[in-house]
């Protein structure tokens, strides 16, 4: 008993508390990143962080809620979630209902809040797989295919490629460690690469954001602007950063300062060590999730958390990635630090459903 208790609160006590210390440390910098565009475009400048508030209280609920649920039950939910999510990413297409913003159609406007269904692709795809895939089932690879590019499809669509690319790889993640044939894996990559690029290929905006990741200097006040942008507020804050409030950038020169581009915010202010730090606590977290891997129970369970660390870690690197140029710029959030509810409330979901998990480790 207390070797088990000594285990919990050595590893798992740290897994609520670190996306609670983000969301705290992303409300400062969303602040710091809107409050100049908020108060140019709705006369407040505490707008975003209000709101920002609200989604993490939400989202603390949300994960509570969940952590209750006992995650067994998610098997029998998982099929109607898929099913919800393929629903919305249809209504979502659909003008007039669907809104759009920056020339893509991703958001459902219900009044009081947008959500974004692509959001709740990413938790089905987890739920749903994990649970076909507990009972070790032959020939689901055409089937496995099909639906995973139906809802590519559907994202790609709206269009959303940096959402696509996670969903993807998070099923792709799943089914590889759900026992699948190394072949069948290879066979699934490789026409994945050829479909994404016939995509980048054929459509002129994501084409022209290829060339401004391979070269930025091509056009600095047009398609490679924004990875300019990125790059003079991180060269800015050095070694120790401008300090706290002192970005330059956030007076409406870095697009999406507050949303996808936080993280130069971050590094214009506090410098290179500041992102260390930030970066080292994100190490712990993901290695919290894989240790919940070990531990997990049984195979659903082990699954389950496979896809939350999958869902974690590529938000996380291709947001980090893109942000120095290591990558094209996809649009994907940082977790619990860019502004935005539809995404914070799945994150705090699954951190409920994984101590849920953790309550059962037997030790």
């Amino acid at each position: 008993m207390l070797k088990k208790l000594l285990i919990r609160n050595k590893f798992f006590l740290p897994l609520v508390t670190i996306p609670i210390i983000l969301s705290i440390v992303g409300l400062i910098f969303i602040f710091e990143a809107s409050a100049v565009n908020s108060s140019r475009q709705f006369g407040d400048s505490l707008r975003y962080l209000k709101l920002q508030v609200v989604w993490i209280f939400l989202g603390l609920v949300v994960m509570v809620i969940f952590s209750f649920i006992d995650y067994r039950k998610l098997y029998f939910i998982s099929f109607i979630s898929l099913i919800i999510t393929i629903i919305l990413l249809v209504i979502v297409l659909i003008p007039g209902i669907g809104s759009t913003a920056g020339g893509a159609r991703r958001w459902i406007d219900f009044g009081f809040f947008n959500l974004q269904p692509t959001e709740l692709a990413k938790f089905s795809i987890i739920i749903y797989l994990s649970s076909w895939f507990t009972n070790k089932e032959k020939k689901r690879f055409l089937p496995f295919i099909t639906l995973i590019g139906f809802l590519v499809f559907l994202i790609i669509l709206q269009p959303d490629m940096g959402t696509a690319i996670i969903v993807f790889l998070l099923s792709l993640t799943i089914y590889y460690f759900s026992g699948a044939n190394l072949m069948d894996f290879v066979i699934i990559l490789g026409g994945a690469v050829v479909s994404f690029y016939f995509l980048i290929k054929t459509s002129p905006y994501r084409f022209n954001r290829l060339l401004a990741f391979f070269n930025p200097a091509i056009d600095p006040l047009g398609i490679s602007y924004h990875i300019n942008q990125i790059f003079i507020s991180l060269s800015s804050g050095g070694l120790f950063g401008r300090g706290f409030g002192a970005s330059r950038q956030k007076y409406l020169f870095l697009p999406e300062a507050h949303t996808d581009s936080i993280f130069a915010i971050i590094g214009e202010e506090y410098g290179f060590i500041g992102v260390l730090i930030l970066i080292s606590i994100y190490f712990v977290f993901i290695y919290k999730i894989y240790h919940l891997i070990r531990l997990a129970p049984d195979r659903l369970s082990r699954l389950i958390t496979i896809g939350i660390f999958a869902f974690f870690n590529f938000q996380f690197i291709i947001n980090l990635a893109g942000i120095i140029g290591l990558f094209p710029i996809t649009g994907v959030p940082l977790p619990f630090l860019s502004y935005g509810g539809s995404n914070l409330l799945i994150s705090f979901a699954l951190i409920g459903i994984m101590l849920n998990i953790e309550k059962r480790v037997k030790v």
